[in-house]
């Protein structure tokens, strides 16, 4: 079983249906490219299934969540995450709270100063694949193996 998941929303919020807005909501994906990392739950992943038309996800290594954290974790007021926010939180570094996260032993939506999502640019280059299909059927939609690299040129 999956320790930890990154989950991107890909499409953005027009002729989105209800059932699939409220679910993202309750994943924190409100706008396009924002991005959380979730327990690998299965009810995580049954909602997952359920949004697999609007989102990309895959299993997150402590490197990215480390990385992630460092460049694209917010605080209330938008601002940038620092060292002692960190401490007071009970973690030493930033790849502490990495490891934890992609662990599974801490949640975004419990740590509560920072914001529970990360929001990304467009990544450097585009897509290389399409973001109207599954990843099975070439595309970027789903579960994808290769959203690491493509969330690295996103930070």
């Amino acid at each position: 079983m999956v320790n930890s998941i990154l989950v991107v929303r890909i499409k953005g919020q027009a002729d989105v249906p209800y059932w699939a807005t409220h679910t993202m909501m309750l994943m924190k994906l409100d706008k396009k490219y924002r991005a959380t990392i979730l327990p690998g739950k299965d009810t995580v992943l049954g909602m997952l299934k359920k949004v697999q038309h609007y989102v990309s996800w895959t299993e997150i290594d402590s490197s990215l969540a480390q990385e992630l954290i460092e460049k694209k974790a917010r605080k209330g007021g938008y601002q940038k995450v620092t060292d002692e926010d960190l401490k007071e939180l009970g973690f030493s570094s930033a790849q502490e709270l990495g490891t934890a996260l992609a662990e599974g032993k801490a949640t975004l939506s419990k740590l509560k100063p920072l914001k529970p999502w990360f929001a990304l640019a467009p990544p450097v280059h585009g897509f290389k694949r399409s973001t109207k299909k599954l990843y099975g059927q070439k595309g970027m939609l789903g579960s994808n193996k290769e959203l690491d690299t493509i969330v690295r040129r996103m930070i």
